[in-house]
């Protein structure tokens, strides 16, 4: 059952009430043992290099995906299956369907991969998770309701007819710039996945399945009759119009002459091979990888073609063993643990932790980008390259938010030492501003809405757009840095936030969920350009903020919040969000509230396993609605982190949060 947070009714693991009175000494004495213990235990998960790495978990359509790829490949792995399998089973909802993340609803597109995945590696179709299974599909309409992309993998696998999903030939490559498509007006992600995509449905070519396993029967309608594949995501008449050009693709593409096609195979391929990104894959993202695997077997590439082991081996580097257990993570994110890991133990302000953030520091600083020119330079060419990806590589896609994190995590524990790095980031960051005013993540006014209404973007997640987190990621980085509420870069990004705030206050969050995140991430933004508690920006987001508390003292948003019928409801506390509500009502004046209090004891209270709090529930996000994420450091050095400011200030003369983040 869902409730909103103003509902809930919650006990704190030791049984009695997280927000219990207690003196503000013990309180402190409370915080200040916690902060050694979770400082220590962060500091043990530290690389013997420097970095931080933790678990990153997806839904069970990337697991699933990965088996389906061995398939393809005709290479089946009875090991890897076995412990993929049982991971697939074990993360079944109860109702028969796999959801997107944990205690959400059942998805139709994870569950008919899923499916398909265990019956690929021999799971019998009468088995009990199974019938479930398949019920729960064919309830839903059947396997011809599934996403674009799980139908072109069904495509693949001669499940359903190329006729089943909308035409992304390889002749895309071909437009000029100011064709409506184009890849370059997609966002980085897109483009990486679209490449090799565009070869595989311009080949169709045929998966090896060595057991000849089928899915007939998750169909409603034989897939062969199935007529109602096709549909307009958004609903309005511009997407009306992109169904009626795509049936007339459709006839080109069949007409392709052989000459185009090839130059246009030719073109996806010489896109693909310089980003393949080493042994950290194309896009440093499990799709593209794949994608890019199965376009050269496609093509005919030899299995020891230097490019084709090096794709091969970028996917297997995904693969995380538990043991008993086996599941691909979507991709690694070394470089956002790291950054994240560093403000948590330069918070903590003790010599060991400083010692850990050093040797981080000197990790990052050797993995900027300095060299490659990626696609970001197509709008903005006179820029000089730097950056940090989100990965362990990926230089030809650096990210606006682990860059902006990074430097100010390298201003605050030595301006002077890192003055080189430091400036040449924080140029490219400033020159990486959109029109609007604000940031995306990979890319500069990546706006063009329209291509939301084609077919193929039934996943809505086609752009990279400037968001509210991003922004003020970036923007309290140039405050941090010193630049004057004056600059024009400054004031169009402080318009840009103050015009995404909420009715109620709150701000959207993009890549984290949700509106506690977007709303922490702002508020730290706007202290820095010194707004006050009582400005109306700061004290409705604070309302916000207080009216969300739960009664247990912690804060929880649900990943359904992405749905406007979800809007506010909550399941449970997390330790991670409520790491991000506290230290948003820290940057808000806050310092001292009740409920400040309360969600410190909140974290007190909660049980602590190693380096991280006790999590269950996911608060990362891919895709809004599409694609979410665990990621397994969040309760580990953001509650580290809240906690440690929250001290810091009660033992300080000046309650003012000094840090842009």
């Amino acid at each position: 059952m869902r409730f909103k947070a103003s509902d809930s009714v919650a006990e704190s693991a030791d049984g009695g009430n997280a927000g219990s009175a207690k003196s503000e000494s013990d309180r402190l004495g409370a915080v200040d043992a916690l902060i050694r213990r979770a400082g220590a235990a962060l500091r043990e998960r530290q690389q013997p290099d420097g970095h931080w790495v933790f678990e990153f978990e997806a839904d069970a359509t990337i697991p699933a995906e990965y088996i389906l790829l061995r398939h393809f490949l005709g290479e089946p792995d009875a090991g890897k299956e076995a412990k993929t399998g049982r991971y697939l089973r074990r993360i079944q909802r109860d109702d028969g369907g796999w959801p997107l993340f944990e205690d959400g609803a059942a998805d139709v597109s994870a569950t008919v991969k899923a499916y398909y995945a265990l019956k690929l590696i021999g799971d019998d179709p009468e088995a009990s998770h199974m019938a479930r299974a398949r019920a729960h599909v064919l309830k839903r309409g059947g396997a011809a309701r599934a996403n674009v992309f799980t139908r072109i993998t069904l495509a693949l696998f001669e499940q359903v007819p190329w006729r089943a999903v909308p035409t992304m030939p390889a002749e895309i490559m071909l437009l000029p710039r100011w064709f409506p498509f184009h890849l370059e007006k997609v966002s980085y992600w897109s483009r990486t996945v679209i490449a090799p995509l565009a070869v595989l449905m311009s080949l169709k070519p045929k998966a090896r399945n060595p057991r000849g396993v089928n899915i007939r029967e998750l169909f409603v309608t034989p897939p062969e009759k199935e007529r109602d594949y096709i549909d307009n995501p958004t609903g309005g008449t511009v997407g009306s119009v992109f169904v009626g050009l795509d049936k007339a693709v459709k006839v080109i593409d069949s007409h392709m002459p052989g000459a185009v096609r090839r130059r246009a195979i030719d073109a996806a391929m010489d896109f693909i091979k310089p980003r393949l990104n080493g042994e950290d894959g194309l896009g440093g993202i499990f799709p593209a990888m794949a994608n890019a695997v199965m376009a050269f077997d496609a093509l005919g590439y030899p299995p020891d073609d230097p490019d084709v082991a090096t794709a091969r081996a970028a996917v297997e580097k995904l693969l995380l063993d538990r043991g008993d257990e086996l599941y691909c993570q979507p991709c690694l994110s070394p470089v956002w643990d790291t950054s994240l890991a560093i403000h948590a133990m330069l918070e903590a302000e003790d010599a060991a932790s400083r010692q850990a953030a050093k040797a981080a520091c000197d990790w990052l600083v050797a993995r900027e980008v300095t060299n490659v020119k990626g696609d970001w330079a197509i709008r903005r060419p006179e820029l000089r390259p730097s950056g940090w990806a989100f990965q362990y590589r990926n230089d030809y896609y650096p990210d606006l938010d682990d860059t902006a994190v990074v430097v100010m995590a390298l201003q605050r524990l030595d301006p002077e030492g890192y003055r080189e790095v430091i400036e040449r980031a924080s140029r490219w960051i400033v020159g990486m501003q959109s029109s609007n005013g604000g940031w995306g993540a990979f890319d500069v006014d990546n706006t063009y809405y329209y291509l939301n209404h084609i077919p193929f973007a039934d996943h809505g997640a086609l752009l990279d757009p400037p968001t509210a987190d991003v922004s003020a990621r970036c923007l309290g980085m140039m405050l941090q840095l010193g630049y004057d509420t004056d600059h024009p870069a400054v004031r169009k990004a402080v318009d840009f936030l103050l015009d995404e705030q909420e009715p109620d206050g709150s701000w959207y969050g993009r890549w984290g969920v949700n509106y506690v995140y977007g709303t922490w991430s702002v508020l730290n933004a706007l202290n820095a350009a010194g707004f006050q508690p009582d400005h109306p920006a700061m004290h409705r987001a604070a309302a916000f903020l207080l009216a969300s508390q739960r009664a247990d003292g912690g804060w929880g948003e649900d990943c359904a919040t992405y749905w406007d019928a979800c809007r506010g409801e909550s399941l449970e506390g997390t330790p991670s969000q409520t790491a991000w509500a506290l230290m948003g009502l820290m940057a808000a004046g806050q310092v001292e509230s009740e409920a400040v209090q309360r969600g410190v004891d909140y974290l007190v209270a909660q049980p602590l396993d190693g380096a991280n709090w006790r999590e269950r529930l996911w608060t990362g996000v891919g895709f809004p609605r599409v694609f979410y994420l665990k990621y397994h450091g969040y309760s580990s050095y953001f509650p580290l982190w809240a906690l440690a400011r929250y001290r810091n200030l009660m033992r300080s003369n000046d309650r003012r949060v000094r840090h842009a983040i």
